[in-house]
């Protein structure tokens, strides 16, 4: 029996919050607040991300919904503060953003360091870059607390020092009470040995014994997507947004190709802003090419793996009915990837009822938010 898709609660599991402009200064010590992440307005009088050496970190607003709730189809990215709707940076206009949508819980991402905060390398200062993340750990915290039991950023780490990340992971799950953390898969563009390289053990150890969930978000991954050549603007993000998506797929391949998942069988990863669609054709490949290439040393089929330990995320996909049917409807998830230009704004709760109205009851509860709450160790606020 269907259930009513109106009356469901709903996390969405990929959400973007728009970092304060006071978010590393105001923690600074002494030593670095005239050298940490601040707010400058370049040549052309737009607000931008910089470091005290005139480095520029990226545009201040990745939004596309304005304060009066429109949206924009012109960019990627607001030139300040005040074009961006309040609900993307302050937690009581996130709240009614959320109530307004049916949104129940979200699951909320960095920006300006990088969706897996990757960028944060860009820092030379080891000291600084190590602050740059705990501090943003500090705020996702206080995000979190005032958020009442729906608002849950996940944690970045100091990935380039391995027994550093593991004390950071602590700090965040026992201190913090954050939910999971986010690492990007492309740590050879730093000079740091692959994911699955046993130096990264200690790390693994720890968040398989925590149960805490690893996020691989798109744009921080092993692929860059290229184009060829220059496009009009629309053209070219419209592009890239895709591109972006199927570099998951290398990860993935990756993740279950390396033996990682023999050796921490009970680690939980999710391929975030990606789509569902892609994911029964890799499959079907990796385990076609498991067959024909005669692989004997891992312990389980490509796809079973995939059951066993990996979700993916979908928003904008009207059918999910082929990867239901071909991955199994335990390892899906819905999201809007609010306030991004491709987010699923403003008919959330109508795409809902498209995509899942005609699957089983007890489907329509496991993709809005059984299977988040579970991933996630969530416990819906009543």
């Amino acid at each position: 029996m269907s259930a009513d898709l109106s009356s469901l609660p709903v996390i969405d599991v990929d959400s973007h919050w728009t970092e304060p402009p006071d978010l590393w200064t105001s923690r600074a010590p002494a030593s670095l607040r005239d050298r940490t992440l601040r707010v400058v307005r370049n040549d052309e009088g737009a607000e931008q991300w910089a470091l005290d050496d005139g480095t520029a970190m990226g545009a201040v607003c990745h939004c596309s919904i304005r304060p009066d709730g429109s949206k924009s189809q012109a960019s990627i990215a607001f030139d300040t503060f005040d074009e961006v709707h309040p609900g993307a940076i302050e937690v009581a206009p996130r709240l009614d953003y959320m109530d307004e949508h049916g949104l129940t819980m979200q699951i909320v991402y960095p920006n300006i360091l990088g969706f897996a905060g990757n960028l944060v390398m860009r820092i030379e200062d080891e000291a600084h870059r190590r602050f740059c993340v705990t501090a943003y750990n500090d705020a996702a915290a206080e995000l979190q607390a005032a958020g009442k039991g729906r608002l849950y950023p996940q944690a970045m780490l100091p990935f380039w020092d391995v027994p550093g990340a593991v004390r950071e992971l602590a700090r965040c799950q026992d201190e913090l009470g954050l939910t999971g953390f986010v690492i990007t898969d492309a740590t050879e563009s730093w000079g740091l040995p692959p994911l699955c390289d046993a130096r990264w053990d200690p790390l693994w150890d720890a968040a398989q014994e925590r149960g805490m969930p690893i996020n691989f978000h798109i744009g921080a991954g092993l692929i860059t997507p290229r184009t060829w050549g220059a496009y009009p603007p629309a053209r070219m993000f419209a592009a890239l947004s895709t591109m972006s998506q199927m570099g998951n797929m290398a990860c993935i391949a990756n993740l279950i190709y390396s033996g990682l998942l023999d050796r921490f069988p009970r680690l939980k990863f999710v391929s975030v802003e990606s789509g569902v669609g892609w994911l029964p054709f890799l499959l079907e490949s990796l385990d076609y090419q498991f067959a024909e290439n005669g692989v004997t040393d891992l312990e389980l089929l490509p796809s079973e793996y995939f059951r066993r330990q990996i979700y993916g995320s979908f928003w904008f996909e009207k059918d999910p009915r082929d990867a239901i049917a071909k991955l199994g409807e335990d390892n899906l998830m819905f999201e809007t990837d609010f306030p991004h230009a491709t987010c699923l704004y403003p008919g959330v709760r109508e795409q809902i009822a498209a995509s899942m109205g005609d699957l089983p009851g007890r489907v329509q509860r496991k993709l809005p938010y059984e299977n988040a709450a579970r991933f996630y160790g969530l416990k819906l606020p009543s």
